[in-house]
């Protein structure tokens, strides 16, 4: 029987010498170590054959197992025993030995999930292997199952069917340092994979919305721009017209200062049958065509030009009437809810000044859709005849005369 021995402190292993105890530290990483009284032993157990090294360590196998009977082979020049002492096995025979009961507990086959192993009995694995795989892999799932088996292949009971205690519930498997390490970093690509998807998601939705309002930024810009673009034509169709007029009111003119010439130098007037310029093609074209009704814009020229002329004398009083005009229609256009906007008393002094002494005025807000109300003391725009396109007309007839020098000249 060995003499004095050394006793590893974190696993109670049992070794011969300080070379075993060097070799023992190089695989379990253990640095504890004291010397200790205990014999180191070789005691085979004659059930399952696992070696236990000392009187306490067989005796704990006993409890766990329930075997109790051990062959003695400390003097035999045997195979050495693994220094390599699974940390498991040690607290479970720890556990066991705590345990109040010394009776055998009855070994049965470990529970596993039944489609798991169907599913590697259908692969080609018997069903001992499968079982062991499953309940030495967690039953967690059927690539930990292959994947034991493949690294157990060569084990001398991979073949047997596994045994557990009948009272013992299945432990998790546990998990060395390095996979608890690759364990956290795949929960963290994982993660890191979910957040970048949700991010691109986020990315795609905010692309859709901003296209979407790009598009309704252009349209509504396209719609203004060919609005403007009508309103500059007719703005340079009633201009013409307006040069057309004063350039005929001037030739008229002409016409009349030569016949006085004419008179004052005693001479005959001018036989207008010798005239030799014939009637413009225009007017013949014109003439041919029935004669069309006056539309509301020619109303609103014609009111203006009226009051225009009526006040010729007072070219600044005309202007504020005009531009008092066209705020008065610019703010109910911009504004067609609020009824103060809509609604002009008529006694007002600052609107008697600048459109209600001046004929013409007030019957022109009337064109644009203003009606006299209480009795006459208010111009009234009712929402429901606030009509946009007689309004823009309106205001187009306004800038026309405000910025055309030959406006009202006839």
């Amino acid at each position: 029987m060995a003499g004095v021995s050394l006793k590893c402190g974190d696993c109670g292993t049992l070794l011969r010498s300080v070379e075993e105890a060097q070799e023992h530290a190089e695989l379990t990483k253990h640095s504890n170590f004291s010397e200790s009284t205990e014999a180191v032993l070789n005691l085979i157990c004659t059930s399952c054959g696992k070696p236990c090294r000392s009187k306490t360590e067989s005796e704990l196998h006993t409890k766990r197992t329930g075997h109790t009977e051990f062959t003695d082979r400390t003097l035999e020049a045997v195979k050495p025993i693994s220094l390599e002492v699974q940390k498991g096995d040690v607290e479970m025979e720890e556990a066991d030995g705590a345990s109040s009961s010394s009776q055998p507990e009855e070994m049965v086959v470990p529970e596993v999930d039944q489609k798991l192993l169907e599913e590697l009995e259908g692969m080609g694995f018997p069903k001992a292997k499968a079982t062991r795989a499953l309940h030495f892999s967690g039953n967690v799932s059927l690539e930990a199952a292959v994947n034991w088996a493949v690294e157990h292949d060569d084990d001398a009971d991979v073949e047997e069917m596994p045994k557990v205690p009948v009272n013992r519930k299945p432990e998790a498997p546990s998990l060395t340092p390095e996979e608890v390490k690759i364990k956290a970093q795949e929960l963290r690509e994982r993660a890191r994979k979910k957040k970048e998807e949700e991010e691109k998601r986020m990315e795609r939705e905010r692309e859709k919305e901003r296209i979407r309002v790009s598009k309704e930024l252009l349209e509504a810009k396209r719609i203004e721009e060919e609005n403007e673009r009508k309103r500059m034509v007719a703005f340079r169709k009633a201009e013409k017209e307006e040069e057309r007029r004063a350039r005929e009111k001037i030739r008229q003119k002409l016409e009349e200062d030569k016949a006085e010439r004419r008179r004052k130098l005693g001479l005959p007037p001018e036989d207008p049958d010798s005239s030799k310029p014939p009637p413009p093609v225009v007017e013949e074209k014109k003439s041919s065509l029935p004669v069309r009704p006056a539309t509301k814009a020619d109303q609103m020229r014609d009111c203006l030009r009226s009051l225009k002329q009526n006040h010729k004398d007072d070219e600044a009083k005309v202007k504020t009437a005009f531009n008092t005009l066209l705020t008065y229609l610019k703010n109910a256009a911009t504004n067609p809810n609020e009824e103060k906007f809509r609604k002009i008393r008529l006694t007002n002094a600052t609107f008697q000044a600048r459109v209600g002494a001046l004929k013409g005025g007030i019957e022109f807000l009337e064109l644009c859709g203003f009606e006299k109300i209480e009795g006459g003391e208010f111009l009234f725009l009712p929402r429901d005849k606030v009509d946009m396109a007689i309004l823009s007309s309106a205001g187009t007839e306004l800038n026309n005369a405000i910025n055309n020098p030959f406006f009202g000249v006839l």
